[in-house]
């Protein structure tokens, strides 16, 4: 045989590294995973390993999301804690129904706004023992576990146990967090520094780093669990009883009334839990709100989220051609800005606990409010916060500015002032989140938070943090997010699930407290009319805007602002500006911690980001 012939016959496919091979997607940080099996994301490599896991011992996804969102509890003790929250919405592969659990703590009885007043305070703190709401993570994981899951409490705990007996390699950034906190850990709240301060000092990045007194807290949940000798659904029970019920319920009760330490108000004060918050606390099992969208079906939680406001924001996007648009142009961002405004100011006015407020929701998600709100933009930028106006619902929206000015928005959309505030902003901590797929059909995507080293200090029994999630509470009777005993407070936190052609295709999520429902947009946007695959869609640069008032303390709004990844173009910074944005162009990979898993016909996808470094997805 001639040369030429067996070269052509041996010739190598696609060997130049620049070759573009068919049916190859874009270049992305990262590959976009397919697989049949399983795909686990998560906000920490650790966590993701640990849910597949669980996948590969027999467990589903649920299984998994409970044994991952433990593990984030102990490795990301900035981001979310075990006395945090963990609201959750998720797809059971058996009747391909779509769940919400609300894992969202409440008010304690005695939190009331003549309680706080009579402290002295105008906005309820945002850190320390005066925002603590009840932990509402640890009942919704374990109601989860119970009607959805197919483990024991032991196997699902096994990986924090052992990464918090055994140590794990601590991050840079929760190092710097830290270091931080040492004079407020060692000055005002010692028992925190007793953990995290180990021989006075912040720990090394990458050091190997232990908790001690939080394994003794798992593997005694795990024992009393045991203890009760029924079968699986009857030991979760028993674990739930031991944290609302038992021992740590007693711990945090004495903890709370007997201690007093300085919160962000400048002074001290103890709490207003008590063990009967805990004993009268169950999570909600519920219905998520959705919306359609050309061939989709997205889901949210309810009004006592922000989850809403991605709906809303879609409704009104309804009426533009953002399949035309370039995604990384101006006429994109804008449109997506003006839209976020307009969704995130009915946020403040409309919504609340459903328990206690009556929410608009069918009218802010139909297609005439849509189209209403659609119509309020133009070429520049709105200069001020624009809620809508429904007859018999709402309140006031109320926000401050840098300067320490409050200001209020009035029904006919005039502003006035309402006083000012010394209180000044401060760092709070993170989330982390999770999305998780398996072979039969179940996907989940959970967003927990809350319980961060920054919020309240170290029970030192327990070994972990109480909420500080009460702060998103107003002190305005009038308004729908007012503190009341047994309220949940609206929260930021807003996982997500979308059906395509009515069967179930992806969940997804990020952290990023007000900013959640602007990236996760941005994800869905880019994914769905530009067909970047999960991966690329992620990788995409983001931009988020802060001109509506701020969920956490001291509610700040920053009108015209638009943050955004330095990749976007000199081109598109110079239009936006010129439209009258208040552009900050920042670093190129600094928003958002995206996380997807879809099932894709026969296929399971998944996609992490590479911000930060730490997010990610693993699956076969």
């Amino acid at each position: 045989m001639e040369t030429a012939d067996v070269a052509r016959i041996f010739k190598a496919s696609g060997t130049a590294p620049t070759a573009a091979l068919a049916g190859e997607p874009p270049f992305s940080t990262r590959p976009e995973l397919i697989g049949t099996f399983g795909m686990v994301t998560s906000s920490h490599w650790l966590a993701t390993a640990s849910g597949m896991a669980i996948l590969e011992k027999g467990g589903n996804a649920f299984d998994a999301a409970v044994a991952v969102t433990f593990a984030l509890q102990v490795i990301e003790p900035t981001m979310c804690g075990v006395g945090g929250e963990a609201p959750m919405i998720f797809c059971d592969g058996k009747t391909e129904e779509i769940h919400v659990i609300s894992g969202q703590g409440t008010a304690p009885k005695l939190a009331t706004i003549e309680a706080y007043r009579s402290l002295g305070v105008d906005i309820v703190p945002g850190a320390g023992l005066l925002p603590a709401v009840v932990p509402g993570a640890f009942d919704g994981l374990m109601t989860l576990l119970r009607d959805w899951g197919t483990m024991s409490v032991a196997q699902v705990f096994e990986p924090a146990i052992d990464y918090a007996r055994n140590g794990y390699p601590i991050s840079a950034r929760v190092c710097a967090t830290i270091a931080g906190l040492t004079e407020l850990f060692t000055d005002h709240w010692p028992s925190s520094g007793a953990v995290y301060l180990p021989d006075g000092a912040a720990p090394v990045a990458r050091s190997r780093f232990t908790n001690q007194i939080l394994a003794n807290t798992f593997e005694r949940l795990v024992r009393e669990a045991e203890a009760s000798r029924g079968n699986r659904e009857a030991q979760i029970d028993a674990a739930r009883d031991s944290f609302y019920r038992g021992f740590v319920a007693d711990a945090i009760d004495g903890f709370v009334k007997n201690n007093h330490f300085l919160d962000t108000s400048g002074e001290c004060h103890s709490g207003f839990m008590r063990a009967d918050d805990l004993a009268n606390f169950q999570t909600s099992v519920e219905q998520p709100l959705c919306l359609e969208y050309g061939d989709y079906t997205v889901f949210k939680m309810g009004p006592w989220s922000q989850g809403p406001s991605l709906l809303q924001q879609l409704s009104i996007l309804k009426r533009f051609d953002i399949a035309g648009m370039d995604p990384n142009g101006a006429e994109f961002v804008h449109t997506v800005a003006e839209a976020t405004k307009l969704a995130f100011a009915d946020r403040e006015k409309f919504y609340g606990d459903p328990k206690f407020v009556d929410v608009p929701v069918e009218e802010l998600l139909s297609d005439a409010y849509g189209e209403k709100r659609a119509a309020l933009i133009g070429y520049e930028a709105s200069a001020d916060i624009r809620p809508g106006s429904i007859p018999g619902y709402g309140g006031p929206v109320i926000y401050g500015l840098a300067d320490g000015s409050r200001l209020v928005v009035q029904d006919d959309g005039e502003t006035r002032p309402v006083g000012s505030s010394k209180m000044a902003a401060f760092a709070t901590g993170d989330t982390v989140h999770l999305d998780i797929a398996d072979k039969d059909g179940n996907m989940i995507s959970v967003t927990p938070s809350g319980g961060w080293l920054r919020s309240s200090p170290v029970i030192p029994s327990l070994g972990f943090q109480l909420s500080n999630r009460g702060q998103i509470f107003t002190l305005d009777e009038d308004s729908p997010g007012a503190v009341e005993p047994g309220k949940r407070p609206r929260t930021t936190l807003s996982p997500g699930f979308a059906n395509r052609d009515g069967k179930p295709y992806i969940a997804f999520g990020t952290p990023g407290a007000d900013r959640q429902d602007q990236w996760a947009l941005q994800f869905f946007l880019r994914h769905v009319h530009h067909g970047q695959n999960l991966q690329k869609a992620i990788d995409a640069p983001t931009f988020n805007t802060d001109h509506f008032p701020g969920s956490f303390y001291p509610k700040q709004a920053k009108l015209r602002s638009l943050n955004i990844e330095g990749r976007f173009s000199k081109e598109t910074v110079a239009e936006l500006k010129s439209r009258g944005h208040e552009v900050v162009h920042g670093e190129d990979w600094s928003q958002g911690r995206m996380t997807a898993v879809a099932k894709d016909g026969e296929f399971l996808k998944a996609g992490a980001s590479a911000r930060y470094m730490q997010t990610y997805a693993v699956g076969r």
